[in-house]
């Protein structure tokens, strides 16, 4: 489900980081600028136990130096004023870093190659739990149509199995294609075996995005596609619910949704 959220709220991410991004600010030029080593000393003064791991020095004399430090794990960016070595801040705009949070989560689970492994271990489950439940949703081919609508009157068990039901056949593919995406992404060698250079893989990742036109040329066939796609990545959510209370009727409260239920609704 947060997966699942988090890729909808990402599905803008091109266009919120352009937006938002944070315009750099002039520097006075003041004569000469600081050398890296004693820029280094005013960024370790500046953030006690971070090593400086690299120095950009702008050809612009007006622009702020960026200085990148690192600390176990913990990276960091800041502006620094190449000619007197203050501390301008984050290169970065609040939005830019919320944005990035929402990718470390939905890629990594804020986890780094651990939570990317798991991850890619649940791709793999949804794209199985998609495909069974293709098979347990069959009906029948006399009664496939009415595992196709959902029952709006009914009571809310029944109501909950055909709303899961009627979503689940109607957004399989979607569902399926986001599980096998997941999975390549996680782990490319054996697509990148299988599928090569291919246009294949190419569309697999524009469609898991949602992205269908260039950045700054986008169409409003495009937005209008990629709000789809933020209400689309809502899907499994809906689905996870569903599941869960059709779990709870039948394993937990031992009444609800069962075989009679299906029976029941093959029946009307």
């Amino acid at each position: 489900m947060l997966v699942s959220v988090s890729g909808s709220a990402i599905v803008y991410r091109p266009q919120l980081v352009k937006a938002f991004a944070r315009q750099e600010n002039s520097v006075a030029v003041s004569g000469a600028r600081l050398n890296d080593r004693a820029l280094t000393q005013r960024a370790q003064q500046a953030y006690i136990g971070f090593e400086v791991e690299s120095i950009f020095q702008s050809r612009r004399p007006d622009r702020p130096a960026t200085v990148l430090l690192k600390r176990g794990n913990k990276h960091i960016s800041r502006l620094f004023n190449p000619y007197t070595g203050e501390d301008l801040g984050d290169p970065t705009s609040p939005m830019e870093n919320a944005v990035d949070w929402l990718v470390d989560f939905h890629d990594n689970l804020l986890s780094g190659p651990t939570g990317r492994f798991w991850n890619g271990i649940g791709s793999i489950l949804v794209t199985l739990t998609s495909l069974t439940g293709l098979i347990l949703w069959w009906p029948g081919i006399k009664n496939w149509r009415r595992s196709t609508v959902i029952n709006w009157k009914a009571k809310f068990p029944l109501f909950n199995w055909t709303l899961h039901s009627a979503i689940g056949f109607w957004c399989s593919a979607i569902v399926l294609m986001w599980g096998f995406s997941g999975i390549y992404f996680i782990f490319p060698a054996p697509f990148d075996a299988l599928f090569g250079n291919s246009q294949f893989l190419f569309w697999l990742a524009r469609l898991h995005f949602g992205r269908f036109g260039r950045i700054g040329r986008a169409t409003w066939f495009d937005w209008s596609l990629s709000m789809l796609w933020v209400v689309f990545g809502l899907i499994p959510v809906v689905l996870a619910v569903t599941g869960f209370l059709m779990w709870w009727n039948r394993v937990l409260r031992k009444k609800g949704p069962s075989t009679g239920l299906r029976e029941s609704i093959i029946a009307r």
